[in-house]
């Protein structure tokens, strides 16, 4: 999380190899050298970052998914208009942080690889679920759905609006994704 909450003020490009680990260590209270006696390059830190943003978001989508008594598009975009609410609130350092790295990934592709490594695994839970609601390509939909979530988060990053509520676009969209094949 140091990682995290370091790289995100000045962007990934703030991580590097010998000065962000170096403040890495000093804000998380580690002796001098431990960051980069773990991480030993700066693709490695942004990769365990990358995996680390993954479980804290998958821990918010879990709680909230827990939530969903009937299987809806209602329902589902409800659980994940609050997940995406929380991204960018109480999670706003954290989304900061991915979409920072997400940033760097352009220019990088060992992290573009990992990034669509870790979005199979996002589809690999989240299939299922679109499945279950209709559509009949849950494995293309589920990159549509993370596209507008992503869009979303980003879009209330930078321009916050006090009534951000994303369940509507999210639930346009899964009625849009469950009707075409009906």
């Amino acid at each position: 999380m140091t990682a995290i909450r370091r790289g995100w003020r000045s962007g990934a490009t703030a991580i590097s190899v010998h000065h962000a680990k170096n403040a890495v260590d000093a804000v998380a209270g580690l002796p001098i050298g431990s960051t980069s006696n773990r991480f030993r390059t700066r693709d490695s830190l942004l990769i365990a970052v990358l995996r680390r943003i993954l479980e804290r978001e998958t821990a918010v989508w879990t709680r909230l998914a827990v939530d969903i008594r009937s299987l809806s598009v209602e329902a589902v975009a409800g659980a994940i208009g609050q997940l995406l609410q929380e991204l960018t609130g109480a999670g706003r350092v954290l989304s900061q942080a991915r979409r920072a790295v997400f940033v760097e990934a352009a220019n990088e592709p060992t992290l573009r690889s990992v990034i669509a490594d870790l979005q199979d695994e996002i589809g690999v839970w989240m299939q299922p679920l679109l499945g279950e609601l209709g559509t009949s390509d849950p494995s293309n939909d589920v990159h549509h759905l993370l596209a507008l979530m992503d869009g979303l988060v980003i879009n209330q990053l930078t321009t916050p609006r006090p009534d951000f509520d994303p369940t509507r676009a999210v639930a346009a969209l899964l009625r849009g994704l469950t009707d075409r094949h009906t």
